[in-house]
């Protein structure tokens, strides 16, 4: 096999691990923009993966398990608001609680459900999404490097993960380009100001992290519907944790935001693929270091190439209008 065509797979493989990171981290861009910091990103997904599973499996319909992923991920993200922005409470116990409480809830429930080990049911082809293949990608295939990389690297995805690259331009948009936009980066800044120019800011924060729940349904439901077939037990394996590292990494912009999610999905990506293989002058590295090598690295990275990343104003600072 060719060095080019080890690197357009490389490449695919790192497309399909980053789509679920990217939806992520526009998720979490929108919440902390808006001034709520939220470590549930890893909660949300993996209850939306879950109810996508279980959805999926009785309707045997895809769309209906990316509907209940959705609602189930946005019913958390109003929890969180309730408690962080209603409540005025510790928006980072909020969030590790959503974690704690999906982890073990998601299995408990699948096992009285299924009866297997707390995983759902194999889904069958219509509760899953199908690939999109592009126009006349079988017959360039075979030409040499541009057909190469249109039919085996930007043919063949999911359309959620089509939906994820969208989703960047289209965040970008709403933030910069949109008054909803200004209104949540002043938020996030300044909500003294916004609440005097007799904006609602706690009806801002809301809307943001309903956004949030609506991307991170979308993301658990790619995990069980597309990239697997079904729910298994923690699939989610810190998912939430590496989008939010991204997000910080990439300093809340949303064209930074895909660079960091290539970059974490291209290490996953190489961990999965290599793992047991002999490298030149190393030798075979043991499995268990390959899997942590995308933990690894996010930490060196955030710890020496990040640089100073300063987070919205009053990002994680409960809001108390001033009477």
């Amino acid at each position: 096999m060719d060095f080019f065509q080890v690197f357009i797979e490389l490449a695919q493989s790192t497309v399909r691990v980053s789509t679920p990171l990217i939806l992520a981290a526009l998720a979490g861009l929108f919440t902390e923009r808006a001034g709520v910091f939220d470590i549930g990103l890893e909660g949300k997904m993996l209850g939306a993966a879950f109810a996508a599973g279980c959805v999926a499996y009785i309707t045997q319909s895809v769309y209906m398990g990316l509907l209940a992923a959705i609602l189930v991920s946005v019913l958390l993200s109003l929890v969180h608001g309730y408690a962080s922005i209603t409540q005025r409470g510790s928006q980072i116990v909020s969030g590790v609680a959503i974690n704690f409480v999906v982890a073990g809830s998601t299995v408990i429930l699948g096992e009285a459900w299924f009866r297997q080990g707390g995983r759902t049911p194999a889904l069958s082809e219509s509760g899953r999404f199908s690939a999109i293949h592009l126009p006349f990608a079988d017959a360039v295939r075979d030409v040499p490097i541009l057909g190469q990389i249109y039919s085996g690297l930007l043919s063949g995805h999911s359309p959620l993960t089509y939906l994820a690259f969208l989703m960047v331009p289209a965040s970008w948009w709403i933030l910069y380009r949109t008054r909803f936009g200004l209104r949540l980066r002043a938020v996030g800044e300044n909500p003294g100001a916004v609440d005097t120019a007799g904006i609602s800011v706690i009806w801002l924060r809301y809307r943001a992290v309903i956004c949030c729940g609506i991307l991170c349904g979308i993301a658990g439901a790619y995990l069980s519907l597309s990239a697997g077939a079904g729910f298994t037990k923690g699939m989610t394996a810190g998912k939430g944790y590496i989008a939010l590292a991204a997000l910080i990494f990439a300093k809340w912009r949303p064209k930074n935001i895909l660079f960091a999610c290539l970059l974490f999905g291209f290490l996953d990506a190489f961990a999965i693929r290599y793992q047991g293989f002999a490298f030149p002058l190393i030798g075979k590295v043991p499995v268990q270091l390959m899997q942590a090598l995308p933990y690894i690295l996010t930490v060196i990275l955030l710890a020496g190439f990040i640089g100073k990343a300063i987070p919205p104003k009053a990002g994680g600072v409960p809001y108390v209008k001033e009477r």
